[in-house]
């Protein structure tokens, strides 16, 4: 038995996910730590997912930020537990996103690892990513390897649908590598139209979205973008689909309401899932969904209504709570590097193999 610990921050930017698991060799999630990202730095760091003045020093410094937040919510979570760093073999840390452009070769986190290992005692594994562009892979998504260690032994045609600030899916059938890839935007749009229009940060169980009409001509416009286009291995985030972007769509359409832009995104979002799974996975029998759009009310409403053939549910019918799914998969990913297994799957990253994902700053 060892005790990892996962730390994710995702492309929402509301805060750290900690998770500490036990593999034994089964995964088994142990307790949880949230902490929220403070409004100074989910500014910065929003900031530097674009090109701007003096980037190279501003990252320098949100990421030492970052890592103590990180380590101050890894020491919370020790104590609750009453546990040393001695106890935990590793801590898996995604670190923040700030650019992942794998068609020119690279992707980057920052969240200094070295600071995190001194602050912590702990071991740290770190830029799991990189490894797989280098081989020609998409960085991305690397949950799916994840959610097959978690559901495989379950027989039929399953997906792992993980809804945070982009979505993306994972393939899971009998005899079959893994599957997976980016979808579009999964929550980046609404919280980004909510916080502009309502100074919401997201848009609670999608009650607002709910509230409006969709309006075919947008939605026709948002989905012409060419990445719907695009079959996997496939993934995407900010640099494509953000604020600006949505505002250059909605300059043709300028007499449509607030509400019913953000019902008309909750409806992109939907759709983009829906038309993925179809075109890669024939007779899906359950659609298990993880992430913050497992509670968004509305969305898992017009899954199941576009895909009445499948079972929609939340990872918690199987007792895997949906809030920490990716924060115990970089947890894992920490495990499988240090024991030498390769954490990606080439049938979903495009990699030229399987590859051992992490750098390894040891105590």
């Amino acid at each position: 038995m060892a005790l990892y610990i996962g730390v994710m921050s995702g492309t929402s930017l509301d805060g750290l996910d900690i998770a500490l698991i036990e593999q034994s060799p089964a995964i088994k999630l142990v307790a949880t730590h949230y902490i929220p990202m403070p409004s100074s730095l989910r500014a910065e760091l929003l900031s530097l997912c674009a090109s701007g003045p003096d980037e190279i020093a501003r990252s320098a410094i949100a990421q030492q930020h970052w890592v103590q937040l990180a380590a101050e919510g890894i020491r919370a979570l020790l104590r609750q537990q009453q546990l040393q760093a001695l106890d935990i073999r590793a801590i898996g840390s995604h670190g923040q996103t700030v650019r992942h452009e794998p068609s020119r070769g690279f992707t980057i986190q920052i969240g200094n690892p070295a600071l995190l290992t001194e602050l912590t005692g702990i071991t740290v594994v770190s830029d799991f990513r990189s490894r797989d562009v280098a081989a020609g892979g998409q960085g991305a998504p690397l949950v799916p390897a994840f959610h097959e260690a978690l559901f495989e032994q379950r027989s039929g045609n399953r997906a792992v649908l993980n809804v945070g600030g982009f979505s993306n899916l994972s393939l899971i059938e009998t005899a079959k590598p893994v599957a997976g890839f980016d979808c579009g935007p999964g929550n980046v749009l609404l919280d980004a139209w909510i916080q502009l229009q309502r100074g919401e940060s997201f848009d609670r169980g999608g009650q607002w979205a709910a509230s409006g009409q969709v309006d075919p001509l947008l939605l026709k416009t948002l989905l012409s973008d060419s990445f719907f286009a695009t079959r996997g291995p496939k993934s995407t985030g900010r640099e494509v689909f953000n604020l600006p972007w949505l505002q250059q769509q909605l300059a043709q359409h300028q007499s449509i309401t607030a509400e019913d832009v953000q019902a008309t995104l909750l409806e992109l979002t939907a759709q983009t899932i829906v038309e993925s799974l179809q075109s890669a996975q024939d007779s899906t029998q359950e659609l298990l969904v993880c992430g913050g759009g497992a509670h968004n009310t509305a969305l898992m409403q017009r899954l199941a209504t576009l895909l009445p053939a499948t079972q929609v549910n939340s990872t918690a019918i199987y007792g895997v709570d949906p809030d920490w799914v990716e924060a115990m998969a970089f947890a894992w990913l920490a495990h499988c590097c240090l024991e030498g297994i390769a954490g990606n799957r080439p049938s979903v990253t495009g990699a030229r193999g399987p590859r051992i994902l992490g750098a390894i700053y040891p105590t």
